[in-house]
């Protein structure tokens, strides 16, 4: 894996890369709000006032929109009902979708994940939320675009595996070893960002032992790279990996991640609560267990996940 590795970059490294994002917002004054938000982050905007332009929009960009704000009560099309329609479609299914919402019921987010939505903004918006909802959503777009890349560098043949395990210490390690051991399963696609999401959290959650508040501080400060990279050269932390098992089986496919750190409440992250919507990241796990697998799992400690896929390929999103 090292060599594979030191030809990758993570996905973070991508960080200063202006993306594209498309708000979808019936209210003018809304809209130029949002736009300002966005244009000081340093990302570009495209509008659109319903849902049915929104997808117009998107459809004609052929992959130049990374992410999406869309306003859940429209006119023409609401948003709840085009992003169903953004998720049907194999060629946007992928970009994350930011829903805004008048009230932030538990009832309509979980509308909202059934539909594939998990980013979350309650009206009125306010800046500070926007910038940190925002932030999530454009880091996993910068995370599709590599992961995607990377996957195509590997398609070859692994229908001959039947079990393999892998090693692996760093963040760079662990989004290379998602790109490669993806293809062993029917779907890669389907898998991939649910992998880098678990094996990224065997590093980071695991064994470096950052937990979620902590992550949230370091993100807002710019530093989390930097503990990352600091914490990887002090003791305890710096002699542990953690292990990756693929392996097939009657029923499917298995992936077992397994890591030296303590554990953690992983109850409590397989679904979106609305406390946390509006935080900078802590949605990986939810989506890899609504998204990516049939099933996942983990062990009482919560240092070890087994992600499940059927042996057949899946209908997607």
């Amino acid at each position: 894996m090292k060599q594979l590795a030191e030809n990758v970059i993570p996905f973070l490294s991508h960080k200063d890369r202006p993306l594209t994002i498309l708000a979808v917002e019936d209210d003018r004054m809304e809209r130029a709000f949002l736009g300002e938000q966005i244009r000081q982050m340093g990302h570009m905007m495209e509008e659109a006032a319903d849902g049915q332009q929104a997808l117009e929009i998107l459809r004609r960009a052929k992959g130049e929109i990374d992410v999406v704000l869309m306003d859940r009560l429209m006119p023409v099309m609401d948003g709840l009902s085009a992003v169903r329609l953004i998720k049907d479609d194999p060629s946007l299914r992928k970009i994350p979708v930011i829903m805004v919402t008048g009230a932030s019921t538990t009832k309509q987010m979980q509308e909202g994940l059934e539909a594939g939505v998990f980013y979350y903004l309650a009206k009125p918006v306010n800046e500070d939320v926007l910038r940190s909802v925002l932030l999530a959503a454009t880091r996993e777009a910068q995370q599709n675009r590599v992961l995607s890349e990377e996957l195509k560098r590997h398609r070859t043949s692994f229908n001959l595996i039947q079990t393999c395990k892998f090693t692996f210490r760093t963040l760079t390690e662990a989004e290379c070893l998602a790109a490669f051991t993806a293809h062993c399963f029917p779907d890669p696609e389907r898998v991939l960002l649910g992998l880098s999401e678990l094996l990224t959290n065997a590093v980071e959650h695991g064994n470096l032992e950052i937990g979620y508040e902590r992550k949230s501080q370091l993100l807002d400060n710019g530093t989390w790279l930097a503990e990352i990279e600091r914490r990887q050269q002090l003791e305890p932390y710096q002699n542990r990996a953690a292990e990756l098992i693929i392996t097939r089986k009657d029923d499917g496919f298995y992936a077992i991640i397994t890591d030296q750190g303590n554990g953690f409440n992983w109850k409590r992250y397989m679904t979106i609560e609305p406390a946390r919507a509006g935080d900078n990241h802590g949605r990986g796990i939810a989506q890899a267990n609504a998204v990516s697998f049939d099933k996942l799992t983990y062990n009482q400690q919560g240092n070890q996940a087994i992600a499940f896929v059927g042996g057949s390929p899946q209908l997607e999103w």
